[in-house]
């Protein structure tokens, strides 16, 4: 197969920064997505409605003219998160919350400290419909790494999902054979998003020829085992698992620094690399299900109008993009990709020079 349509996929998991940031990387993903979900970790982080549809205008803002793209916006969860919060968020249109375990990642310091303390939050939420979307790893420091996913599955979904039957909850960005296992397992009410990054790379990509700080994200690479089973969920035409990119910028300075920032730029060339890591696994005839069906439906949305034709097609990735007063060096830069969208190819190549 060398060539292939399916209906405007989505992206169920986008970093955008702020600010002229912001204006650098959103056209990215509207050139190729519908919609996208958008993490609210901002400084200071997304906590109410006003703060998510503030931010939406300034997203809207950031779109090229005549591009179609919905930002779906999230609320951060707090130890004190105002349990009213919950209702004003689904009468303004907020889809979802987001619980970052605090400091586990980018931007979490203001994270929940412990899941007993959002109870009443995450029992209006289940009420009110709105979805969990949760950054699995527990933080304590005698937990290697490697194993923090592993470990809050035991200690902490496992418990949430007996005290909440029916809430909505994405386990995001899954890395590893047990959370896979997990979630294939689990009920109607789980679902979790796979990174192209995750499937395409093991930890040795951090390593090879020396230190690679843009391929560090958290969570990190795991081993080949881990990999292999992630491409099998993700391929398996599960509507359990769909796409989220977890693309997230940071200048350069700041990745190639002494204590560099975790996060994997991908938003320029999002679904092609799902189409390489599909095609290496002989399924590109369930790209379309895991990156346009699955994650609609399990939001309760229409799937997009429109589609998007990706060709076998060898091009180069720019070795950097302006990024606010910095650049951003992207995942792959200066090496070829394999497929291109054909269909956008004109505003892509303008997009990306």
């Amino acid at each position: 197969m060398d060539q292939l349509t399916i209906r405007r996929p989505d992206d169920w998991h986008l970093h955008v920064r702020d600010g002229a940031q912001l204006a650098a990387v959103v056209p990215h993903s509207a050139a190729q997505f519908g919609r996208a979900i958008i993490m609210p970790n901002l400084r200071p982080p997304v906590t109410t409605a006003a703060q998510a549809l503030a931010y939406k205008e300034r997203i809207l803002a950031a779109v090229p003219p005549g591009v179609r793209f919905e930002p779906l916006m999230t609320l951060y969860l707090t130890d004190k998160l105002p349990v009213d919060e919950i209702a004003r968020a689904q009468a303004a249109g907020i889809v979802a919350c987001k619980l970052y375990p605090a400091g586990a990642t980018t931007n979490s310091d203001a994270g929940v400290t412990d899941i007993r303390k959002i109870e009443p939050v995450l029992d209006a939420m289940q009420k009110a419909g709105l979805l969990l979307l949760v950054h699995g790893e527990v933080t304590s420091p005698e937990i290697d790494i490697f194993d923090r996913e592993a470990v809050f599955i035991e200690r902490q979904l496992i418990p949430l999902r007996a005290r909440f039957p029916e809430l909505k909850i994405v386990f995001e960005h899954i890395t590893t054979r047990e959370a896979a296992q997990y979630v294939a397992d689990s009920d109607a009410y789980t679902a979790a998003t796979v990174t192209a990054h995750h499937l395409l790379y093991n930890r040795n990509a951090l390593f090879t020829g020396g230190i690679r700080p843009h391929y560090y994200c958290l969570p990190v690479l795991k081993r080949e085992v881990h990999r292999q089973a992630l491409v099998r969920a993700a391929t398996s035409g599960s509507g359990k698992f769909f796409l989220g990119t977890d693309s997230a910028p940071h200048p350069s300075l700041l990745k190639e620094h002494a204590s560099g920032c975790a996060g994997c730029y991908t938003a320029h060339a999002a679904i092609e690399l799902y189409a390489e890591a599909f095609d290496a696994a002989g399924a590109l005839d369930r790209l379309e299900g895991f990156a346009s069906l699955h994650g609609p439906a399990f939001y309760g949305l229409p799937v997009n109008a429109g589609t998007i034709t990706l060709r076998r097609e060898s091009w180069a990735v720019p070795e950097r993009f302006a990024f606010g007063d910095g650049e951003l060096k992207p995942l792959r830069a200066g090496e070829q990709l394999p497929w291109r969208i054909v269909a956008q190819a004109t505003f892509g190549a303008t997009l990306l020079a």
